[in-house]
This record gives structure tokens, sequence and C-alpha cells, in this order.
């Protein structure tokens, strides 16, 4: 169980951390650290990561957040980030999948 980390200092998108979808139970959880001031969103994509990201799809809880948050995914997704909404401070997401 390696945990992987991205960051974003201000407005924009973190890079995406990649899923391992031949997991099975799929299972990812996740927390969110705030510090300075931000409203972030975290956000998963379906796309095939070979070919790129393009489409991404809001968390359906953890959005529009200006606190530290956790969450989870149950459901398999290819990609994870964080997207900074507002603000001049930073947004690190911390996930760990299950299996790994």
């Amino acid at each position: 169980m390696k945990v992987q980390t991205v960051s974003k200092t201000g407005v924009g998108s973190s890079a995406a951390l990649v899923m391992n979808t031949n997991i099975s139970p799929f299972n990812v959880g996740f927390g969110v650290l705030v510090t300075g001031t931000v409203d972030y969103t975290v956000q998963h994509t379906f796309d095939d990561p070979a070919v790129g990201f393009s489409t991404w799809f809001s968390h359906p809880s953890v959005a529009g957040e200006t606190t530290n948050q956790d969450g989870n995914y149950a459901f398999p997704v290819t990609g994870i980030k964080v997207l900074v909404n507002s603000g001049t401070g930073t947004a690190t997401l911390k996930l760990v999948q299950a299996g790994i």
C-alpha cells in the first residue's frame, strides 16, 4: 500500500494520479490537506491514460471545499486529481489504492 501524493498551489489542476483498474475490488481512499486559503474539488476520469485525460467529473461529496476533507472511490476510475477553483493556498491530495 503506497501513498500517492500530488499538490496544487493557486488556481488550476494538479497532475493526475493514474489508478490501477486491474485491482479487484477497486477501492481508493483519499484525503486533501489544505494550507492557506483555497476552494478545491477532487475530480476523476474514465479516459485511457495512454491517450490522455480530457473529461473530468467532480467527486460527489468533495467539491467546492475549503477545509481538509476525505473520501473514497469504490468504483473504477483511471485518474484522480485536485482542482483548485480559487485562492492562493495549496491543496495536497494523498491517496491509497487497495492491493498496491
